[in-house]
């Protein structure tokens, strides 16, 4: 198998010195011993859709690399790259074929190697997406586990006997509405599958599988990475008893009825990363650990980082469903920080590869709402996720169900679940292939229309989306870097969310209506609507329909 080699798992290594990698970042050295998060910005790069080099339609690492000076330009502190290792892509990388190499549609280990190395040259971390959940079917510890009963890996995932009429042994439903359990006809039980039948869930029960993914971690920390998303990082561990989900109430975390209490979100899960942080602490305070905590109870997520023990980072996800008023986002922000335990770093995203992007989701194709909610994920205090194409204000593309390549996607015909929506090739150029591929060729997903969208149009203009979100992590980085900087929510009218965030008062009108707002004094900075303009005497601040207004702080800036 190739996942046992131990010559293999063993690879070129990185040099040494005392432990941490010896890898230079612009001749500064990698900073050890910050938080560099905290304050930061991460990009996610969907490498699949970033820029094809070799002409066949489909990104690759080396796009990746060619591009790293958008990504430098742009200000952000982190990449991290959706899946990149071995994969039938029944799932686009999430089914791993062998957790210890690169994709070779994608480019090669050394290529990955060199896109860590350009990056720490530019500044710049890199994470990979890491599925510890399930694998492949096709992964060879699944082709051993199916090959009888007493395979070698027939415990390394989750195997049950049918109920007493043969059916599945419990109600669980996997990602597309079905069962979670597929019937292996030769021995006669049944495998669990979160997700697709060709992802078939390990079993965190069991030693050997712990033990194999701290191998993982090992492997990809000596080669130089900063860190991991941990995909579906809340469901390793399934109830022993695989006792049924009860019923919930419709809804982004149930859409099928069922709340997740037995098949997902055992405890159990939170020592895995205990010894997980302490791993990655043994390299240097700079590995980075973010969880996809797919869990829309606030201190459910607030577990995840335990006692500054567990997660660093974890994703926020009822703030990503949150409706784009004033006040639903201001309340799920100000408990997320007020339950947020000591050392913990909220992490804010809009977007990503699972949901529609927020210039459609939230902001319903307006591009002055798209700019406000970036006002607004840029400058709350913590970790700011901005998902590829974000910085574009880029909406959603409409894939019609002949070319979608998702096959989780429930092909609804109003588009609520088609995931290829916002996966859809990065626009670099106004030219035929968008400067993602050849002119000639077909790319794995349509681009669409993409006028006024692309890079190189945005870049040239200074009233830009593009412009503006630099702007934006330019202050991000002077004002809020270093630290999960201090948030108070201040006093507003219903439908404005007033607060101050470090250094930074922000005023957001969440309406279609002009509003004015009492701010503390200080100078205005940047407007999400354009350049400062007329604003009149402070306390009073005009703000124009679905505006964000950053101010600087007198008395913080003193």
């Amino acid at each position: 198998m190739r996942g046992g080699d131990p010559d293999r798992r063993a690879g070129p290594r990185l040099p040494q010195v005392g432990g941490v990698r010896a890898h230079l970042r612009g001749g500064q050295g990698v900073r050890t011993g910050e938080r560099w998060w905290e304050g930061g910005t991460l990009y996610h790069v969907y490498v699949r859709s970033w820029q094809d080099t070799d002409g066949d339609g489909y990104g690759d690492l080396a796009g990746v690399r060619r591009r790293l000076g958008h990504l430098a330009w742009l200000g952000v502190d982190g990449i991290w790259l959706s899946p990149t290792m071995p994969s039938p892509d029944r799932d686009w990388g999430y089914d791993v074929s062998d957790y210890y190499g690169v994709h070779p549609e994608l480019g090669t280990i050394e290529e990955l190697d060199g896109l860590v190395a350009d990056a720490d040259a530019l500044g710049m971390r890199v994470l990979l997406d890491l599925v510890p959940n399930h694998t492949s079917s096709a992964h060879p510890w699944f082709v051993d586990a199916r090959s009888s009963p007493t395979a070698a890996h027939r415990d390394w995932y989750v195997w049950a006997d049918p109920g007493p009429g043969g059916e599945p042994p419990n109600n669980w439903l996997d990602a597309t509405g079905g069962s979670a359990w597929t019937l292996d006809a030769d021995s006669g039980q049944y495998f669990l599958h979160n997700f697709l039948p060709e992802q078939p869930d390990l079993d965190w029960w069991h030693d050997e599988v712990r033990a194999e993914f701290e191998r993982i971690l090992r492997f990809w920390f000596d080669r130089g990475v900063a860190g991991f998303r941990i995909d579906v990082a809340h469901a390793l561990y399934k109830d022993r008893e695989l006792r049924d989900d009860p019923p919930a109430p419709q809804g982004p975390g149930a859409p099928f009825g069922l709340a997740p209490e037995h098949s997902m979100n055992q405890p159990e899960v939170h020592e895995v990363y205990r010894h997980w942080r302490r791993l990655a602490g043994s390299y240097d305070p700079g590995r980075l650990l973010l969880g996809e905590t797919w869990v829309l109870d606030l201190d459910r997520l607030h577990r995840f980082y335990g006692d500054d023990d567990q997660l660093h980072l974890a994703f926020n996800f009822p703030f990503v469903f949150a409706r784009f008023d004033a006040a639903t986002l201001s309340g799920i922000v100000g408990r997320t920080l007020e339950g947020m335990p000591a050392g913990g770093c909220p992490v804010w995203v809009g977007s990503n590869h699972d949901v529609a992007r927020f210039p459609t989701r939230w902001a319903e194709g307006d591009p002055a709402r798209a700019r406000l909610a970036l006002v607004l994920l840029c400058t709350l205090p913590g970790t700011t996720v901005l998902y590829y194409g974000d910085e574009l204000g880029l909406p959603d593309v409409p894939v019609p169900e002949a070319a979608q390549r998702d096959a989780m996607s429930w092909h609804a015909s109003d588009g609520r679940y088609n995931r290829d929506r916002a996966r859809t090739p990065m626009p670099w150029a106004p030219v035929p292939g968008a400067g993602f591929t050849a002119p000639e060729t077909r790319p794995w997903l349509p681009v669409g229309d993409r006028s006024g969208f692309s890079v190189e149009e945005q870049r040239a203009d200074p009233s830009s989306t593009l412009s503006l979100t630099r702007r934006l992590l330019e202050l991000r980085r002077r004002w809020l870097a270093g630290g999960v900087a201090p948030y108070e929510q201040l006093p507003a009218g219903p439908d404005q969310w007033l607060y101050r965030s470090g250094a930074l008062v922000v005023a957001a009108n969440l309406s279609p209506h002009a509003a004015t707002v009492d701010v503390p004094p200080g100078p205005v900075v940047l407007s999400s609507a354009g350049g400062p303009g007329d604003r009149g005497e402070a306390p009073g601040l005009s703000l124009r329909p679905w505006e964000a207004v950053v101010l600087q702080f007198e008395q913080a800036a003193a």
